[in-house]
């Protein structure tokens, strides 16, 4: 892939250029990283080691933690760095590489989040043939999709920013490499970029989200027709509360951020929604699966006890 571009590093403009507010930033975001990894990589660690735990819901989980430890690490170490350092220079190839993971693990998410819901719809309402339907294979089978097209979404827009001319100036007006403030570098035609970025990544938001939201529609109207009883449908509904949650919190900035004119919008306002479903989410997303769900508590004061008795011997 050959490289034609004149410019050999990018600099951040990052959140802000104020340097007591960046001190009070670099703490914030430092807490939420650590808490995403922690909390991320105890849900893991959770639903590996505890048998009860291996089900589908658990296993897309345990993915979706996965992602979220993976979106933490491209993000945020860059931006602590730019919050201490001066000059928040990226190389041309570290940026591409940046734009590259951040849309495959967010991809991934999106379509993960409706492979999620597929399964609350069929263990609500097929419950009779739900192991059938939600097999191993088929559970392996759904994942292993939902990252292949999600690194081929992104390899796409990686080659396809890579080839543009950029000859200065070499801001970002962002506090990472996304492909927006890049294009707005460019000096050579961005139009079917903009093309691909209107039609392919729109799909990919729209699509698993118009899954997602006919998932819950169907369980919603299910438990009303179907089941007569009231704890019945709130049991029921229940084990889909948290996934629910995180899908408003993933999909409120990301149609936010991606579904206006992809040539158009305010850099600050990008900059917030990304903020909100990249960093902010992948912090609470354990909070919530933790805090409203009663097996997943239990599992996790298991393996903290386990993990204290072992230390005291």
């Amino acid at each position: 892939m050959e490289n034609q571009t004149e410019v050999t590093y990018f600099i951040l403009r990052g959140l802000t250029d104020r340097h007591d507010t960046q001190k009070f930033l670099f703490a914030v975001f430092l807490v939420l990283y650590l808490a995403s990894l922690l909390g991320n990589g105890a849900i893991v660690c959770v639903v590996v080691t505890e048998s009860r735990l291996h089900t589908p819901m658990y296993f897309f989980l345990s993915n979706l933690s996965c992602l979220d430890i993976c979106y933490s690490v491209v993000i945020i170490p860059k931006m602590l760095d730019g919050f201490l350092l001066a000059h928040r220079r990226i190389s041309f190839i570290g940026c591409i590489a940046q734009l590259h993971f951040f849309h495959f693990l967010g991809s991934s998410e999106a379509l993960l989040l409706a492979a999620m819901a597929y399964d609350r719809y069929v263990a609500i309402c097929n419950p009779l043939h739900y192991p059938v339907i939600m097999c191993q294979r088929a559970c392996l089978l759904l994942v292993a999709a939902t990252w292949t097209m999600g690194f081929f979404h992104a390899l796409m827009h990686s080659i396809m920013t890579s080839q543009l001319y950029f000859c200065g100036p070499n801001i970002i007006d962002h506090f990472f490499c996304d492909i927006k403030p890049l294009l707005r570098l460019a000096c050579s035609s961005t139009m079917l970029n903009l093309i691909l970025l209107n039609v392919v990544t729109g799909s990919i938001v729209l699509i698993p989200f118009v899954l997602t939201l006919l998932s819950y529609l169907y369980i919603i109207s299910f438990l009303f027709l179907k089941v007569q009883s009231h704890n019945g449908r709130w049991k029921a509904f229940s084990t889909c509360s948290s996934h629910l949650t995180v899908v408003g919190l993933f999909y409120v900035p990301v149609l936010f951020n991606y579904l206006p004119p992809s040539s158009g919008g305010s850099p600050r306002r990008d900059m917030v929604a990304t903020l909100m479903y990249s960093v902010v989410t992948s912090f609470l997303n354990p909070v919530i699966y933790t805090l409203r769900n009663q097996e997943m508590k239990t599992a996790q004061r298991k393996s903290l006890g386990g993990l204290l008795n072992s230390v005291r011997m």
